[in-house]
């Protein structure tokens, strides 16, 4: 197999080396408080055929990936949820099992290879929270120092996990969008590798996995995917994935991706119902991990979803609360706010999709990770009791 860098907009190819993050060309045309220009993609030649390894579609070979058992979750089926909402063929990929509990993983696994590959010792690496504790934590079974430039407002318990795992953490007095310009300001000073969404290519490249999985489970495509979208990354990873099998020949469809966004933060659904990218609004959701006022990958993304009639849906803060509770006390999947926001918008859209359709929902977060938000659908307990009799 061979593989280069590709331009997602002039189609330039380039060599894959640590150096280049982003087209040199189309870079140049970055405006202030706009998407990423340039952003970079994975072109593969070569042939496979359906009893593919994964290993085989990502541009690391598989002696540099570190001993961390990241992907192969579980696609499964949730018996509750298909009899109470009539849809005999959903289907759950749940990515809270990775071994820091989110879909991130994927991106820093492969991006923790190509370090090794490379003997890069040092990763630097924006998150609102889970990108960051990823990087750390996989960062350590590989042996590298991670750099942590997170929003002061992110969820503590990721901030705490990063810091378990052994990064170095910095609380930025400012957004997301503040934290990535902090960390690549950082990357010019200091060197090392950036693991930034979209910024680096390898955290699309990586990600896109969970679709090879989708497939190697059902073995074939599904008829739609619910894709959780701050900053687009795995919504373009999850085209990237099918993508990839269709060039091969393995299928000859892609699925219908619906992008489902907090209404708080929905800067794709606006670019993509109005053609543009108008002037950033500041993000407002409990839903941290989506929450971006400029996503970093919002070009390809609302390309993607133009060219394969991809939809996009917004949902409110109320919708992902309870879809956050019914997920979890129906399915027994206890989801993150964002992680939920794939069931709350197939539960907002359900009456367009199909009743025998093959939907897979792509569950991307542990609720752990954030408490606070949690428990904003829930009622405590007022006080502890102090005899059976009090309980009945």
């Amino acid at each position: 197999m061979n593989f280069n860098y590709k331009c997602t907009e002039c189609g330039r190819e380039y060599e894959i080396t640590p150096e280049i993050m982003l087209c040199p060309e189309c870079s140049q045309k970055q405006e202030p408080d706009k998407p990423l220009c340039g952003v970079l993609g994975v072109s593969i030649d070569g042939s496979l055929d359906k009893d593919f390894d994964i290993f085989d579609f990502l541009p690391v070979e598989h002696e540099f990936f570190p001993d961390i058992p990241v992907g192969n979750t579980p696609l499964w089926k949730p018996v509750n949820l298909r009899e109470m909402l009539g849809f005999p063929n959903l289907f759950i990929k749940d990515d809270t099992l990775n071994p820091t509990a989110s879909l991130k993983d994927r991106a820093s696994y492969l991006i923790a290879a190509f370090a090794r590959k490379h003997g890069i010792k040092d990763i630097v690496v924006a998150s609102s929270g889970n990108a960051g504790s990823s990087m750390a934590g996989v960062g350590a079974s590989a042996g590298l120092n991670v750099t942590l430039f997170v929003p002061k407002n992110a969820p503590r318990a990721k901030i705490i996990q990063a810091l378990q795992y052994g990064a170095r953490v910095s609380l930025v007095d400012g957004n997301y969008d503040k934290a990535c310009a902090y960390s690549r300001e950082y990357s010019k000073i200091m060197g090392g590798l950036n693991r930034n969404t979209a910024y680096n290519p390898f955290s699309i490249e990586g990600k896109k996995t969970v679709s090879l999985e989708i497939f190697q489970k059902l073995n074939k495509a599904p008829d739609f995917v619910f894709v959780p979208v701050g900053d687009g990354v795995i919504l373009a990873a999850v085209y990237k994935g099918f993508r990839d099998l269709k060039q091969f020949g393995i299928i000859d469809k892609i699925p219908i991706v619906y992008a489902v966004q907090a209404e708080g933060s929905s800067a794709v659904c606006r670019a993509l119902d109005c053609g543009e990218f108008g002037k950033p609004l500041t993000s407002n959701t409990i839903a941290d991990s989506v929450a971006v006022d400029v996503p970093n990958n919002g070009y390809l993304a609302v390309k993607l979803l133009k060219e394969y009639d991809g939809k996009c849906t917004k949902v409110s803060d109320l919708a992902l609360l309870d879809a956050q509770k019914k997920l979890a006390s129906t399915a027994g999947l206890f989801a993150e706010p964002a992680g939920a926001a794939s069931f709350a918008g197939f539960l907002a859209v359900r009456e367009r999709v199909p009743k025998d359709a093959i939907v897979v929902l792509l569950v991307t977060g542990n609720g752990l990770k954030d408490i606070d938000s949690a428990a904003k659908g829930v009622k405590l307990p007022d006080k502890p009791i102090k005899s059976i009799e009090e309980f009945l």
